[in-house]
């Protein structure tokens, strides 16, 4: 009888963080469903990427925040791989309004960010807990460094990502024993996220933040999928952490 490849879910997947988990998971033997909600060319070109290195793979459309959606990516993932081993929540969103504008948040779009980065991830976990669950597996979600202390970062992504680190914990029990949950919580990484942010600042801030590094770098989205899948594939006893990745730039500065 034929051995099923273990499967993961990674939510947000087209590009960027979730791009490079997917693609971390199916180098280590790990069949993918990658997620996206309208970037259909770019994963499209990532689907490709993923079966360049054998397995079977899907490329599913679904707004996270939509909890209808939500359930038949869980059902399509689950169904075509026959069991879920892993799910990494990261889609997420960010608002245009600069960290220090109060008076400019709008509302409906510090909504949205909570709909996608918050609610969303609640939603695609539930869906996927029973497939989870009967595994043994391990859900990663990616918070980030801004949840766990100021940054240059509008407000709504900021309090989302805070959010994301309470709700990893409170996960991690809800879902134990059968289940870990943890949460990576990447700095700056160098890139299109941090370009658009930063602006016409990128360069010599980026520059300014990898010498204060004692890595004497920047993060890259390798970094992350490394740690992700870490914590996926072994750290058997640790759940309800949140691991930041950032080159001991918090820790020393």
């Amino acid at each position: 009888m034929a051995q099923h490849r273990p499967a993961a879910l990674v939510t947000g997947s087209a590009s960027g963080i979730g791009r490079a988990a997917a693609l971390r998971l199916a180098q280590a033997g790990y069949d993918v469903a990658i997620n996206y909600r309208r970037s259909e060319a770019a994963a499209r070109q990532t689907l490709a990427e993923l079966e360049s290195l054998g397995g079977r793979h899907l490329a599913l459309r679904a707004d996270v925040s939509d909890d209808e959606e939500v359930a038949a990516l869980a059902s399509a993932a689950g169904e075509t791989f026959g069991r879920l081993d892993a799910l990494v929540n990261n889609a997420g969103m960010t608002s245009q309004t600069p960290p220090d504008d109060l008076d400019g948040v709008d509302l409906a779009e510090w909504d949205r960010v909570f709909a996608v980065n918050v609610r969303g991830l609640f939603q695609v976990t539930r869906a996927c807990a029973p497939r989870l669950r009967a595994a043994g597996g391990s859900v990663v979600n990616v918070a980030s460094i801004v949840g766990l202390r100021p940054g240059p970062q509008p407000l709504a992504y900021a309090a989302s990502k805070a959010a994301v680190v309470s709700l990893t914990r409170t996960l991690s029990r809800v879902l134990a024993p059968e289940v870990r949950v943890n949460a990576v919580a990447p700095g700056w990484i160098a890139g299109e996220w941090m370009r658009r942010t930063l602006g016409d600042d990128y360069e010599r801030l980026m520059a300014r933040r990898a010498t204060w590094t004692p890595m004497r770098r920047n993060v890259t989205e390798q970094d992350v999928a490394e740690t992700i899948f870490s914590l996926i594939a072994s750290n058997p006893f640790v759940t309800g952490e949140t691991i930041v990745i950032d080159g001991g730039y918090a820790a020393t500065t």
